[in-house]
């Protein structure tokens, strides 16, 4: 409104310097001034019903904007109420998801732990208990592995075998009784009833024929029976399965002893485990047996002259006493006596050819001594090579049989490794004494030259200082050892001086420089 009045105030002074300057053109503003006027004052009416209707819609209007701004106000409390109610729905949808995934976490540790239980219950009951268990553990297992059922349902079947297995031990307290079938000794399966107390198994057929022990053979899934080897026993056993009560007669070993009864063998079916090379091994060692005996009984009916003859002869020929030292000679027995009295026969030879007379002698004793003792050294060091060709062909028979039956069954195996261990076992069996008897018998035969050979030294040297043989060739005799040493010492001298020469002669030339 002032703004209004403010132009027509402005255009009248701007008209009225207008009119008074221009005189000429009086009309035409006074006109002109006219219409403003009347224009002026059409907008001043204009202007004034403008206000006047202003000032009526301004109070409602202004009640209208403080209501819609109240509204507004209530929608914006209305906006963060329900904002704050979506934050703490996402939170509570956020702790929701949480608890959820624990949940699921917790029945997937709750499902593994049963499934866990359940195999580890399977694995500790005696394998006559699996037929009276074998429903509830295979539905366990199976729904434990169908997709399709609910986790409560997978519960269900794994509670009930916790259920069996807590009645289980409600009843191993006084024992149980159940039907069942085993397989008997004669590899059949049969129809009866076990009885079971703790840990041992006993077991009843239908008819009574089949009594005996209840374990689990490798390779079997079914109870394997063991019958009780005394009637009387397995007449107790049977009486107390069939009535519930009695005596029950246990094995305290648990089958131990059964399968240790199994294992024992004789000494033949030992020895034909070990296969074809144990024939060999066999044949080496009775032959190294009957050599050893042969030689032994040989070697210790050897004769001996005694200390009382060896000075009777030595005395007489001392003395010159040909004919004595001929009378002992004659008494003495065995390679002794002959190597003394084909002495004493050549008493008027020379040292020398005395000296090969005996030597002679003692070479032939020697080798009738030593006879047969190699045999027992290639017997020793033969059996052992015999046991290790057993233990290969021990081994290429096992590795035949994993190739055929593969690595899991041991006792397919067990020929093969018997073969192994039985040859070299054999083999060492015959060359460990072989070898000692060799020893002993070498020795002893040793002792027997040794003893001809100190003999022979007494007597040639007694020859020597009686002056018996020829003195010439005793002389050179005695002069070839003493040429033999000095042209020995000589070429032992000129070999020296060939090694340490160069050495000796770059030390000098040292020495000089």
């Amino acid at each position: 409104m002032t703004t209004l009045r403010t132009i027509a105030a402005a255009l009248l002074l701007g008209i009225a310097p207008a009119i008074g300057q221009q005189d000429s053109q009086q009309d035409t503003y006074q006109k002109a001034s006219q219409d403003l006027q009347k224009q002026l004052a059409e907008a001043l009416v204009e202007l004034d019903a403008t206000m006047k209707r202003v000032a009526e819609e301004k109070v409602p209007l202004a009640r209208q904007l403080r209501e819609l701004e109240s509204e507004l106000a209530t929608v914006r409390a209305a906006a963060a109420d329900k904002s704050r109610q979506l934050d703490a729905s996402s939170q509570a949808l956020g702790n929701l998801t949480a608890d959820i995934k624990r949940g699921k976490d917790e029945v997937a540790y709750l499902s593994n732990l049963f499934g866990e239980y359940v195999r580890n219950f399977e694995s500790s009951l005696h394998i006559a208990e699996v037929q009276a268990f074998s429903k509830e553990l295979s539905d366990a297992k199976l729904a434990a592995d169908n997709d399709a059922l609910d986790q409560g349902a997978v519960f269900a079947a794994q509670n009930a075998v916790v259920q069996r297995s807590v009645q289980r031990l409600s009843d191993s307290l006084g024992g149980s009784i159940y039907d069942g079938r085993a397989v008997a000794p004669s590899g059949t399966l049969v129809n009866g009833s076990f009885a079971l107390v703790g840990p041992f198994a006993a077991f009843r057929s239908k008819d009574g024929a089949v009594v005996g022990t209840v374990a689990q053979k490798l390779g079997s899934l079914e109870p394997s029976v063991t019958e009780y080897p005394n009637p009387e026993v397995a007449k107790v056993a049977s009486a107390f399965v069939a009535s519930k009560s009695g005596d029950l007669p246990i094995d305290p070993t648990l089958g131990t002893a059964h399968k240790v009864a199994e294992t024992e063998e004789t000494l033949v079916e030992h020895f034909l485990k070990g296969g074809p090379v144990m024939w060999p091994i066999l044949a080496v060692g009775v032959a190294a047996l009957l050599v050893t005996l042969i030689k032994w009984i040989s070697l210790s009916l050897i004769s001996r002259p005694s200390r009382r003859q060896v000075k009777a002869l030595l005395d007489a020929v001392r003395e010159k006493d040909l004919a004595a030292a001929q009378s002992v000679a004659k008494e003495m027995k065995g390679p002794l006596g002959e190597m003394l009295g084909a002495g004493v026969a050549n008493l008027q030879e020379s040292s020398e050819l005395l000296e090969e007379v005996l030597f002679e002698r003692i070479l032939a004793a020697k080798v009738r001594i030593q006879s047969l003792l190699p045999f027992l050294a290639v017997s020793a060091s033969s059996a052992p090579l015999l046991g290790l060709l057993g233990t290969v062909t021990g081994i290429i028979q096992t590795f035949n049989q994993i190739t055929i039956y593969g690595s899991g069954d041991v006792k397919s195996l067990s020929g093969g490794i018997s073969e192994a261990l039985i040859t070299t076992e054999y083999g060492l069996i015959v060359a460990i004494p072989s070898l000692l008897l060799h020893s002993f018998l070498s020795r002893k035969a040793r002792g027997i030259v040794s003893e001809m050979e100190t003999l022979a030294v007494q007597f040639t040297n007694v020859v020597g200082i009686s002056g018996g043989g020829r003195g010439g060739a005793t002389t050179a005799a005695e002069a070839a050892p003493v040429a033999d040493a000095a042209e020995m010492r000589a070429q032992i001298r000129s070999v020296i001086g060939e090694i340490l020469g160069p050495a000796l002669d770059e030390d000098g030339a040292r020495g000089r420089a």
